[in-house]
């Protein structure tokens, strides 16, 4: 939980409306995707698998602003429109209007039994807090509901663990942000941000309990990130899996030496995740961007064996995108450097809450469905997440594309640019002085089309290109359109697995916005 400690990097402001568009068609400072509801962020999606006709639909939840509870919204086709079901309300406390069900909402559906829940069975886990006279948040209760009807009524289920004190006071023993799991025995596993332990030297730290009877009640708790010192504060697990079997939890390394950080760390049994105090690995690209706070990761089937593992966050540090509108991938496991690609939900980020935890789901046609809150473009009240709105797009996402910014520079620059792929670029000195390097995986090797976007300065400029410590000869150059650029193609073999792709520098210096690759039949 970081309400009071999570520190905007940039912050950005619209002067237009949102609209619907191409990310990089779009200026830096426009919001660009479906308007979905007004809400402040936290958004979590479910896929029903099931029979019958509510055989893939889609159930969303998210934080709104006030006290009517957890809004739930469904669609029925694949994310097109939306519409609103319920407000999902505290039971726990019935009739106490200082209770309300409000805060971090982690819907899933159960794929196996657990206890007496039965497959099929839809969870939500969200935060319950209880106001003062004052309207201050004085008690936290992280609430555990089921459905068995695809959400038409749910029911409560227990209470995982209860805090208390206001977020922003010294003292604060709050709990935040629940993320339920079944692992492979039917065991239940609940994740979650406590800072319930000040007085031992921990600021807040990350840690799990099971339970054995599907999540009537739970053992004890077990601490999975906690940096000793009472400064710094891991936050917002978020946990999945990987196709190796392995469990990969994220965390926000708020007010660590590089602040809110993005890392995870890796377990096999999804209980055990090594030392505490070892942060893991840092989300983090060869060219030092990386992203920071309310991170969430996930895994897809696409791309290779492997796969690839995408986190979503609020914001970026480093020389990466102030304002968080892009993602980070990997495709080698967790191994290596990073990746950005644009998110197609480009948001604006005046508050900390626009943007905190979104939602990314691959659709049946390969396209991804983002969800994400965002700023009102109005100046003062894009400083307050009350007046922040859901926005939804839909759109491919291209893990064959290595932007420039991303790889390791050397005598080369990152500068922005609006009409770049992912809004930057990176200025590369002339020969003998600059390059860029791509240390690039690949599942499968073989003949490859490289595609380069490069523009000169004024002065004739062809980049010059080694794969894998050999020359490649210069390939044939066309216009992209009117835009200025230059879109060169080169044909490449690639080996399988790792590969070093170095773009030197030309005659003069010149701009590189990314290098694509392209299998050849």
């Amino acid at each position: 939980m970081h309400r009071t400690t999570c520190h905007l990097a940039g912050v950005l402001f619209a002067v237009a409306g949102i609209s619907a568009g191409q990310a990089q068609d779009q200026a830096p400072d426009t919001a660009s995707g479906q308007f979905l509801a007004e809400g402040t962020g936290y958004a979590s999606v479910v896929r029903l698998s099931q029979p019958g006709d509510a055989n893939g639909r889609l159930l969303l939840v998210f934080e709104q602003n006030g006290m009517a509870g957890i809004p739930l919204y469904v669609s029925n086709d694949s994310g097109k429109t939306w519409h609103f079901m319920q407000n999902v309300v505290d039971q726990e406390h019935a009739g106490n209007a200082a209770w309300q069900l409000r805060w971090q909402p982690n819907i899933s559906q159960m794929r196996q039994d657990s206890g007496d829940l039965k497959h099929g069975t839809l969870l939500l886990a969200a935060n319950a807090t209880r106001n003062d006279a004052k309207g201050h948040v004085v008690e936290e209760d992280l609430q555990l509901y089921t459905s068995t009807d695809q959400g038409k009524t749910w029911h409560y289920r227990s209470s995982i663990v209860r805090g208390g004190g206001h977020p922003e006071d010294k003292d604060n023993h709050g709990v935040w942000e629940p993320n339920i799991h079944i692992l492979d025995d039917g065991r239940m596993v609940a994740y979650y941000s406590s800072e319930q332990h000040k007085g031992q030297g921990f600021n807040q730290i990350l840690a799990h309990k099971l339970s054995i009877d599907g999540g009537k009640t739970w053992g004890e708790e077990v601490m999975d990130v906690g940096m000793p010192g009472g400064v710094e504060r891991p936050g917002m697990a978020v946990v999945a899996r990987l196709p190796d079997h392995r469990y990969v939890l994220n965390f926000e390394d708020i007010d660590g030496p590089e602040n809110g950080k993005v890392h995870l760390k890796f377990s096999t049994d999804g209980l055990h995740f090594g030392d505490p105090a070892d942060r893991g690995a840092p989300v983090e690209t060869a060219g030092g961007a990386w992203p920071a706070a309310c991170p969430v990761v996930s895994w897809f089937p696409v791309g290779g064996a492997q796969g690839v593992i995408v986190v979503s966050a609020e914001r970026a540090g480093g020389n990466g995108d102030a304002a968080g509108r892009s993602f980070y991938w990997n495709n080698n496991g967790g191994k290596g450097p990073w990746w950005e690609v644009p998110a197609p939900v480009q948001k604006i980020t005046g508050n900390i809450h626009a943007g905190w935890t979104q939602v990314l789901l691959l659709q049946k046609d390969g396209s991804f469905l983002h969800i994400s809150s965002s700023s009102s473009p109005r100046l003062e009240q894009g400083r307050k997440a009350a007046y922040n709105v859901m926005l939804y797009a839909d759109a491919p996402l291209n893990f064959n594309r290595y932007e420039a910014e991303d790889a390791a520079r050397t005598s080369a620059v990152v500068i922005g640019n609006p009409h770049a792929s992912n809004r930057r670029m990176a200025r590369i000195a002339s020969a003998p002085y600059g390059k860029l390097q791509f240390d690039i995986h690949r599942d499968r090797g073989g003949a490859h089309v490289l595609r380069l976007r490069y523009e000169d300065l004024g002065f004739a400029a062809t980049p010059r290109i080694g794969v894998n410590g050999i020359s490649v000869a210069v390939g044939s150059s066309k216009a992209d359109g009117d835009s200025g650029w230059t879109l060169m193609d080169v044909r490449v073999n690639l080996k399988d697995g790792d590969n070093t792709i170095v773009v030197n520098g030309a005659e003069h210096a010149y701009d590189l916005d990314y290098i694509e690759f392209d299998p050849m039949p």
